[in-house]
């Protein structure tokens, strides 16, 4: 059971290209973002399509891979971790961060 404890999986497509960094010590990080899409019904029978926005996060190898094949628009799975983090903006504002950290991605699209 311990598996499936903070467990996230996600298909979508890619809503930015990636932004890569190279750490000091070599390590790829890579930021985007997923849009997921729900449709549904509304009251009077519409057919309603509900975007959610995902901040997502990769480290070394998975970062490598988004790198080299992910861009804007393309249809990825992932499976990963959601966390949470803070601080304090320029103003002194507390924000809050919620992301998706991958730990496997796939590549739906060609």
């Amino acid at each position: 059971m311990n598996a499936m404890k903070n467990r996230v999986q996600l298909i979508g497509n890619v809503g930015n290209d990636p932004e890569i960094k190279t750490l000091e010590s070599g390590k790829k990080l890579a930021h985007l973002t997923i849009a997921t899409n729900e449709i549904y019904r509304n009251d009077k029978g519409e057919k309603v399509t509900q975007t959610e926005w995902h901040r997502v996060t990769a480290w070394g190898k998975t970062a490598e891979i988004i790198e080299k094949f992910v861009v804007k628009g393309k249809e990825v799975a992932l499976e990963g971790k959601l966390t949470h983090k803070s601080y304090d903006d320029k103003n002194g504002e507390k924000k809050y961060i919620t992301e998706v950290v991958v730990n496997e991605i796939l590549l739906l699209s060609k």
